[in-house]
């Protein structure tokens, strides 16, 4: 290394912004490099070039029927355009504390986004349409956040949650819902057997064979009760039926 030169190495997953007297001088790829520097004026910004995460919690919303929720979401993102992100900062402070200040804009976004598709549905709407609020990465979002040169890759609903007072009333609409369902389902059981009864009973009227059958099975279960007498058709005079 030379007497006038400083060392600067840019890691995997990283580029490099070289600025000379506070202008950006060239853009650096992974790899280590010696920069001449006879007066101690250059300065390297690193930002990464992979996928970041973003997870945001506990954030308030009211439904359009004045319903207050609490939902969350993740963000993933990542610096498309890593001039145009560093054209946007002041340059003061370093390349973490840009990127704390670039996720409170996406927040701030993605936040208002969201909040502004939640608020479109009543309350009693959310749980069977939750699927068309999973995406909050609109166009007017995407549009927004390459102003910055981020690109976002997934901005999801993660949790939606109800007070615990809606939380109970949904519960008992849920269980009035299926309890009303079982008791349509049972009496329309009861409508098809009584007709397949009356249907049989239709089928049974003037069979003297059934009418035998049925002679012979309400004989059975009087004898099972104990001794009895019957007495089938006619007997000759002096002779009595047997017990």
């Amino acid at each position: 290394m030379g007497l006038f030169t400083k060392t600067y190495q840019v890691k995997p997953n990283q580029q490099g912004f070289l600025y000379r007297d506070n202008v950006l001088e060239k853009v650096l790829p992974p790899g280590r490099f010696e920069v001449v520097d006879w007066r101690n004026r250059t300065e390297l910004l690193l930002l990464p070039t992979t996928s970041r995460l973003l997870t945001v919690t506990n954030q308030e919303v009211l439904t359009r029927d004045s319903i207050a929720l609490r939902f969350s979401f993740v963000v993933q993102y990542r610096i498309a355009n890593g001039q145009q992100f560093l054209s946007q900062f002041e340059l003061n402070r370093p390349a973490p504390q840009l990127l704390l200040e670039a996720e409170q804009r996406i927040f701030q976004t993605i936040q208002l986004a969201a909040r502004n598709k939640i608020a479109a549905f009543d309350s009693e709407e959310l749980p069977e349409r939750r699927a068309e609020l999973t995406d909050f990465n609109s166009p007017e979002v995407a549009q927004q956040l390459a102003e910055l040169g981020i690109v976002i890759e997934q901005a999801q609903l993660r949790d939606l949650t109800f007070p615990k007072n809606i939380q109970d009333l949904f519960a008992r609409y849920l269980e009035a819902r299926i309890r009303s369902k079982a008791d349509l389902e049972n009496a329309r059981t009861a409508v098809a057997t009584a007709r397949a009864l009356k249907n049989a009973a239709d089928q049974m009227k003037g069979d003297d064979n059934l009418r035998f059958f049925q002679y012979l099975e309400t004989i059975t279960k009087i004898a099972a009760k104990g001794k009895h007498t019957f007495l089938v058709g006619d007997y000759p005079a002096g002779n009595k039926p047997v017990s």
